[in-house]
C-alpha cells in the first residue's frame, strides 16, 4: 500500500480528553495509551468504584474539582463524574493489508460523532479488522466518539485517509471486494460476499459519494418503503453482522 497517514493526523499533542466510565475503563484495559491525569469530584461518584480497580498502582495526577468544572471540561453533563486526560489515540499509518485483515470497514464522511462511536462499537463486537475514515468532511475521533462506543473504539485499528476515492481505489487494487451500502443496490440479504471484504458506509444525508460508489458492488438492506432508510450506524451494524456471518 502506498498511502501514508497525513502529517497532521500524527502531529504531536499534549493529550486528549476522555469522559464517562466505560470510555475510561476500556482505555485503561486496552493499555494502548498513557493516562496523564484524572479529574473527579469529592465525594467520589459511583462510577469511581468501577474505574478504580483498573487504575495503575500509582495514578499520575488526581484532581478533585466541582461537577460544574467537569461539565465545562467535557461540554456535557454526561461524564459520570470522571474525566481523564490521556495520550493521543494512535492511528494506523498504512491502509489495511487484505492478507492480514480480511474484513474491514470504510466510512465515507460520517458526520455525527455518535454515529461514528456506535459504528466503531459494533465493529469491535463483530470482529472488524480495521476501519478507514476520511480526513475531511467527517466527524473527528473525539471524546464523544469514545463515549458513544462505550470505549470499544480503543481497540480498533483506524486509518485516516486523505481522500475516500483514492483509499477505495487502493483497497480495490489490493484485492478487497468493495460492498457499497446504498438505497438502490442488490438485496443485501441474498447477495454473495467474498473475502477480503470492505463494507462502505456513506454520509447520513447523501450516502456514498458518486465517485466512490462506482468502485464497488451496491447492496441494500430491505425496508418497508423506498422513502425511508435506516440510521447509518444501525445499517452499518446490521450489514457488518450479516456479512461476517456469510464469509466465516
Amino acid at each position: 500500500m502506498t498511502i501514508k497517514t497525513p502529517k497532521d493526523t500524527t502531529k504531536a499533542k499534549t493529550g486528549e480528553l476522555l469522559y464517562g466510565a466505560h470510555a475510561i475503563i476500556e482505555m485503561l484495559k486496552a493499555k494502548r495509551r498513557k493516562l496523564i491525569s484524572i479529574y473527579t469530584t469529592k465525594p467520589l461518584p459511583k462510577a469511581w468504584e468501577r474505574i478504580e480497580r483498573f487504575l495503575p498502582k500509582f495514578v499520575p495526577n488526581i484532581q478533585y474539582v466541582s461537577r460544574d468544572i467537569l461539565d465545562r471540561m467535557a461540554n456535557t453533563t454526561d461524564h459520570n463524574g470522571v474525566i481523564a486526560w490521556v495520550a493521543p489515540f494512535k492511528y494506523a499509518t498504512e491502509l489495511p493489508d487484505p492478507a492480514k485483515k480480511p474484513f474491514i470497514l470504510l466510512l465515507d464522511s460520517i458526520q455525527d460523532v455518535r454515529n461514528v462511536g456506535a459504528i466503531l462499537r459494533s465493529a469491535h463486537c463483530v470482529g472488524i479488522d480495521a476501519v478507514v475514515m476520511c480526513k475531511t468532511s467527517a466527524a473527528p475521533m473525539n471524546a464523544t466518539v469514545f463515549k458513544a462506543s462505550a470505549g470499544l473504539a480503543e481497540y480498533m485499528e483506524v486509518f485516516i485517509a486523505p481522500s475516500m476515492k483514492h483509499a477505495a481505489q487502493e483497497l480495490g487494487k489490493a484485492g478487497y471486494n468493495m460492498y457499497m451500502a446504498v438505497l438502490d443496490g442488490k438485496d443485501a440479504t441474498t447477495a454473495e460476499y467474498k473475502t477480503p471484504a470492505c463494507l462502505v458506509i456513506g454520509n447520513e444525508a447523501v450516502g456514498i459519494a458518486a465517485d466512490v460508489k462506482k468502485l464497488g458492488n451496491p447492496i441494500t438492506l430491505p425496508q418497508r418503503s423506498a422513502d425511508m432508510s435506516f440510521n447509518a450506524s444501525v445499517a452499518a451494524g446490521i450489514l457488518m453482522f450479516m456479512i461476517n456471518e456469510k464469509i466465516k
